[in-house]
């Protein structure tokens, strides 16, 4: 059932994606060689937390940690682990939501650590961020979930690589996965229409030469099927009147 917000459950929504926008801040920041993904996982609980909100994805479904955390050819999904050590060069996807006062928010963002990334890291990273751009800028009463999807696909692929199509968007609010699916792909003027009110997670996911991905033996880990790098940026956002709100904003 897709619901449409009231302005009370809209501001609960800020402050949840205000309160993870934090915490992941924290997490990027703090992050560098020699650490654990755990001891990332660890510091996005405590930051989530002190704000006065709860991690959403621990225990969702049975995932074990608060962030999801994955490197390098690992789109999503990643468990934290004490024994991956974050490494120079590597390239970190951090996925995380909070629950506040019943409200949930979701948001992902993936950065290079290290000084000098390879010019196809470079390149991912910046048409990652700019497909997530580039959607919300499509955002509107009015269009559909077809023409959202398409604005993301259509860019991706004319710079040179693939929307992954295996995992998708959401719909969000009192769940974290709420309808409608929210597609990275799709066809000018078909699907559900977008309306005023409605709370979405858009989430573009990118990989280099093929659109396919595997999950790996532990049942969570996705990883590209051409084993080079990929990214994962994600908002949740409002549609207002004449476009978009991102909620996760710090």
């Amino acid at each position: 059932m897709i619901t449409l917000k009231t302005p009370a459950e809209i501001e609960l929504m800020r402050q949840s994606g205000r309160i993870l926008a934090k915490a992941l801040e924290t997490v990027m920041k703090s992050a560098r060689p020699g650490m654990s993904t755990l001891d990332l996982d660890v510091l996005a609980e405590d930051a989530i937390r002190e704000q006065g909100a709860e991690p959403a994805f621990k225990g969702y479904q049975g995932f074990p940690a608060t962030i999801c955390c994955s490197l390098n050819e690992e789109l999503i999904h990643g468990i934290p682990s004490k024994s991956r050590i974050l490494q120079e060069g590597d390239l970190v996807s951090i996925d995380l939501g909070a629950k506040y006062k019943g409200f949930f928010s979701d948001m992902a963002d993936t950065f290079f650590l290290g000084d000098k990334a390879p010019d196809l890291v470079k390149k991912l990273l910046l048409v990652g961020k700019n497909a997530l751009r580039t959607a919300i800028e499509t955002v509107r009463p009015g269009i559909t979930l077809g023409d959202l999807g398409y604005s993301i696909q259509s860019y991706v692929e004319s710079e040179g690589f693939c929307v992954v199509r295996k995992f998708v968007g959401h719909g969000i609010g009192k769940s974290l996965h709420e309808a409608p699916e929210v597609p990275n792909y799709g066809r000018p003027g078909q699907g559900l229409v977008l309306k005023e009110g409605m709370t979405i997670a858009i989430e573009p996911m990118v990989t280099v030469e093929s659109p396919d991905v595997k999950i790996l033996n532990d049942g969570w880990t996705v990883v590209s099927a051409d084993k080079k790098p990929c990214v994962h940026f994600e908002h949740t956002v409002l549609i207002k009147n004449k476009g978009a709100e991102i909620l996760t904003l710090g």
